[in-house]
């Protein structure tokens, strides 16, 4: 299974500004240099509290946010990656490391090239109730990113929407109707549907269910499941609920504070973590299973300002355990075993 979506130290800040002429005193963190892999056809689920970087990953990846650093890197040949890593840490300001990064860094794309590689990623958002626009027919809605990427016209276009709309599993025959017409569930079936339209590689999923009942939510994970199967997918799906994410995710990367804190498969994460900070998180999710006994472990203090994230660990001053070296250095994201990394000095 090749490498379809590689960063690396990938970093997204949001500047604050203030004074009379408005310039930047600081910066909100929200994606602090997180490497991360995701593999052709797997599904990746993406974890953590509300204001961790979750959200700003994803459209950083997708490119609708231009990251403040590091790589983005979308199908691009291991032996390649590789010498870019090489020349960077040879420091060589070369023209051949310009070349190399200019052509396969997607972090470095702008203007027509991001919208080619646009037709090869889509984002479907939260809410589906917001990311329809009120004002266009259902057919208009799905049809757009055909028409953008101009993949097809006319009567063509048309057989396509609805080709689409059986495929999420509603009727043809709603093409006329406007999304207030529609359930919640069926919202995001129109807004997964558009995210097909252009056949993408790779699909980012921002709390696809976290609106929905609780019957809509299988539902729509079993249609995605369809999906991925049919179509060779990948995903990156982002959730607040870990129950679901051990149930369809085949990986699971954990994120604290604008970093990735320890990434392996569902069941060493739920049965053994290994980083304080996802022992906390399995501890906190109830499981309906009275046979799967797990502690409850309250963390002290509160999260962190990501415009002022502490040094060394960003974890450390909610850590039980904390040393002197979490207080002064950052731990590196690193194997432990096969398919299981974790970013603590401390395993747990």
């Amino acid at each position: 299974m090749n490498t379809l979506v590689d960063t690396k130290r990938l970093k997204k800040h949001f500047p604050i500004v203030g004074g009379v002429f408005r310039r930047p005193i600081g910066a909100v963190k929200a994606v602090d240099g997180v490497s991360l892999t995701i593999k052709r056809g797997q599904w990746l689920g993406l974890v953590g509290e509300s204001g961790c970087g979750k959200t700003t990953l994803a459209k950083t990846i997708v490119r609708l946010l231009q990251p403040t650093s590091g790589h983005i890197y979308f199908d691009v040949p291991d032996d390649i990656k590789k010498e870019i890593e090489e020349l960077e840490s040879l420091d060589r300001k070369d023209g051949k490391l310009a070349a190399l990064v200019n052509a396969h860094d997607l972090a470095t794309f702008s203007g027509n090239r991001v919208r080619l590689f646009r037709r090869r990623a889509q984002l479907v958002h939260q809410d589906p109730f917001t990311s329809l626009d009120p004002r266009m027919k259902i057919k208009d809605i799905v049809a757009e990113p055909l028409k953008i990427h101009r993949v097809s016209s006319g009567q063509a276009q048309e057989t396509v929407v609805k080709e689409l709309l059986q495929t999420v599993g509603l009727s043809a025959g709603q093409i006329s109707r406007y999304p207030h017409q529609f359930s919640g569930g069926q919202r995001q079936r129109i807004a997964i549907a558009r995210a097909l339209a252009t056949r993408p590689e790779f699909v980012a999923f921002d709390e696809p269910t976290s609106a929905l009942d609780v019957s809509v939510q299988a539902q729509i994970l079993n249609l995605l499941k369809e999906l991925k199967s049919e179509f060779g997918l990948t995903y990156l799906y982002i959730t607040h609920e870990l129950l679901i994410a051990e149930a369809v995710c085949d990986y699971i990367a954990v994120m604290y504070l604008g970093k990735v804190v320890e990434m392996a498969k569902p069941e060493e994460i739920f049965h053994a973590p290994l980083h304080p900070y996802s022992r906390s998180l399995v501890a906190a999710t109830p499981v309906p299973d009275p046979g799967r006994r797990v502690g409850r472990i309250v963390l002290p203090g509160e999260v962190p300002s990501p415009a002022n994230p502490p040094p060394g660990c960003t974890f450390h001053p909610r850590c039980s355990r904390a040393s002197q070296e979490c207080r002064e250095l950052e731990p590196a994201l690193e194997p432990v075993g096969e398919d299981h990394y974790v970013a603590c000095f401390h395993h747990f």
